[in-house]
């Protein structure tokens, strides 16, 4: 999942056709820590994700991640106590 990511934020400041050192520079990390983020790399704390989603201009992306949680929204329902027509 984590390589699938940085492969999607490369991509994105390829398009956008910005180095790696002004995406780093705009996130206020090291070159280093955006070539790790891009090879997927489990120690990027999820902050520094946030500050190169804004970089990129991708931060309404990363609110996306587990909006519509279908399977927690299921559970949750089936625990949810259910009244007939005649109980009050």
């Amino acid at each position: 999942m984590l390589t699938r990511l940085g492969e999607r934020i490369k991509l994105a400041r390829l398009r956008r056709g910005l180095s790696g050192e002004s995406v780093s520079k705009r996130s206020n990390i090291f070159k280093v820590t955006l070539h790790r983020a891009e090879k997927g790399n489990s120690a990027i704390t999820l902050g520094t994700y946030v500050r190169i989603f804004a970089a990129l201009q991708l931060q309404g992306d990363f609110e996306l991640l587990a909006k519509d949680d279908e399977l927690g929204r299921r559970l949750q329902d089936l625990k949810l106590p259910h009244r007939g027509i005649n109980d009050e």
